[in-house]
């Protein structure tokens, strides 16, 4: 599990983040090939367990698709009544499914509460490993989605409709009504581009 309530949001995000729109039409999946898995977890040092040393292989890579799947549809029930992501909105694992793969997967690393109190600040409670518990990055994932759904980002999450975009994101502000400035623009030229269609 991760250090904080934030980094739970960033990695779970950043999980679901590996599948998205591919520039040409089509869907790009970041974790497609164990290299792929390497090169993401390499990109993410201090969210994720012995991401300096790490080297993907194909049980390992099934794991975390098998959470990033579970992640998804567990996404697509938070953004209700929202539509989903529309990567994936016509093949979601049904709901107890994906409780039930996430559960599973956060139970195969056993933690333990263990306590930072550093000068001048609050007291942070962290989730680590049991001693002698070997790190499972698919563990590690599932254990930050589920702190991600549970915690209050949830409450604030959407999937972004800008023409082609297949992202969620955290709503950060009230007006925010897409994942990026660009998916903003395109959905406005989108819309500009339909009226004048209907006018014409």
């Amino acid at each position: 599990m991760q250090d904080s309530p934030r980094t739970d949001t960033r990695i779970a995000l950043a999980l679901a983040l590996t599948v998205r729109h591919d520039g040409h039409g089509g869907i790009a999946d970041d974790l497609a090939d164990p290299a792929g898995l390497t090169a993401w977890v390499a990109a993410h040092p201090g969210a994720l367990p012995g991401a300096e040393v790490f080297a993907a292989d194909s049980s390992t890579l099934a794991a975390v698709r098998d959470v990033r799947a579970a992640a998804r549809a567990l996404f697509a029930r938070a953004v209700r009544p929202g539509e989903p992501s529309p990567a994936d909105a016509a093949r979601l694992l049904p709901v107890p499914q994906a409780l039930r793969r996430l559960n599973e997967a956060a139970a195969r690393t056993p933690t333990v509460p263990v306590l930072d109190w550093a000068d001048a600040a609050e007291p942070v409670v962290r989730a680590v490993p049991a001693p002698g518990a070997r790190a499972d990055l698919a563990a590690a994932l599932a254990q930050a989605v589920i702190g991600f759904l549970a915690g209050p980002d949830r409450q604030r999450l959407r999937a972004c409709h800008a023409p082609r975009c297949v992202r969620y994101f955290v709503k950060e502000h009230p007006r925010q009504e897409w994942c990026t400035p660009s998916c903003g623009n395109r959905a406005r030229v989108a819309r500009h581009q339909d009226r004048h269609r209907r006018a014409g």
